[in-house]
């Protein structure tokens, strides 16, 4: 008897016990999950510092798709460290910025997002105010150019992205000095 395939959302078979998880458990560990590495990055900057971070309490609230948002969540805090390469799509070649959004979300869930940052911040989901911002929401940054970059929202202030040439994919504060001087908003995917 062959076992059938896995849809999007099995993922008991390769992390079992998590979606017998009540919704807000599984949210609260990966909050926690990403505080924990946040301690272990260590990375150097590869954007210049304009300055100490803002001190920011953040909201947390729950997202409107508990399910497909911590898994978007879980892949994206999986790649943390995967190299940057300039149109990079996957783990074992690097990611650029949009390459790691549409990765994860094709990855985990089987959706298919454009594939720029300027692509994506056009995408036909609900513009998210700051103060709004749920977990696996797409956060943009730019200047007076339009958007160029893009990360993974994933709670407390912190998104997940790949910055720059020679650097990694790492988790960062929309409050840093570089990112909140240049954020420009989100848009949810999930709803």
């Amino acid at each position: 008897m062959t076992k059938p395939a896995a849809s999007p959302f099995d993922r008991g078979a390769h992390y079992p016990g998590w979606f017998r998880m009540a919704p807000a458990l599984r949210f609260a560990t990966c909050a926690v999950f990403a505080a924990s590495l946040l301690t272990a990055c260590g990375h150097e900057s590869v954007r210049p510092s304009h300055g100490p971070a803002a001190t920011r309490i953040w909201q947390t609230l729950p997202p409107p798709n508990p399910v497909a948002s911590n898994a978007v969540l879980m892949r994206a805090l999986g790649l943390v460290g995967t190299p940057y390469r300039y149109g990079g799509n996957t783990p074992e070649g690097g990611f650029d910025c949009s390459g790691l959004v549409n990765y994860v979300y094709r990855d985990m869930l089987d959706l298919r997002l454009p594939r720029t940052s300027r692509e994506l911040a056009a995408f036909q989901g609900p513009r998210v105010a700051e103060d709004r911002l749920v977990a696996a929401d797409l956060v943009f940054f730019g200047g007076e150019g339009g958007v160029s970059h893009v990360g993974i929202y994933v709670g407390e202030g912190r998104f997940v992205h790949a910055p720059s040439t020679g650097g990694t994919v790492r988790l960062d504060r929309l409050d840093g000095p570089y990112w909140r001087d240049h954020y420009s908003g989100a848009v949810r995917v999930l709803h």
